[in-house]
């Protein structure tokens, strides 16, 4: 339990201090720089790993009801995501900070975070990667996806493929945000 406490403390204090954060931006009449735009909004998904039911979670963390009884996980969460570029064509240069819940349909609680680096071209086709950290596999994220665009919504699709020690995971989630200047 302290061990998930304080990933959790870390997952928050990681959040604000990269929310804190300000972009900077170039505004001089030679250079044309389009302002940096934040999008958040929730995700929801899910999570498919097939060495779940085959592991001893419930040995690691010193408890016998920690296992699973299907090898899916339900994700839910929140996605936090900072465009730090964009070309006057709408092509950007994405940092994403998405928090998941996963495991609350099988009465488990498993935190992680999700850290990507990526690229959205103008017609919303988006790949990105970076670490994946959580408390059972930590692995790097190899992410894909399209942003459906209706007036001021995004409607983002994202699928993703998590190497780790244990075995590949692979994901499924998708959200909405507004678009808003910042």
């Amino acid at each position: 339990m302290k061990k998930v406490s304080f990933l959790v403390f870390v997952l928050l204090v990681s959040l604000l201090k990269i929310q804190a954060q300000q972009i900077p931006v170039i505004e001089d009449r030679e250079t044309a720089i389009i302002k940096p735009l934040r999008l958040s909004g929730p995700r929801v998904g899910v999570t498919y790993a097939p060495f779940l039911t085959s592991s001893n979670y419930g040995e690691q963390f010193g408890d016998s009801s920690f296992t699973f009884n299907a090898p899916f996980i339900s994700q839910f969460g929140w996605q936090f995501e900072w465009k730090y570029f964009e070309t006057m064509g709408g092509s950007a240069g994405l940092f994403e900070a998405i928090p998941l819940i996963g495991g609350l349909e099988q009465g488990l609680i498993i935190p992680s975070l999700n850290l990507l680096v990526g690229y959205r071209d103008a017609g919303g086709f988006e790949i990105g990667a970076g670490p994946s950290l959580n408390l059972l596999t930590p692995g790097f994220i190899i992410a894909v996806g399209y942003t459906f665009q209706s007036r001021h919504m995004n409607f983002p699709i994202n699928f993703a493929v998590t190497p780790s020690r244990d075995g590949p995971r692979f994901s499924l989630l998708f959200g909405f945000n507004k678009r808003s200047g910042s």
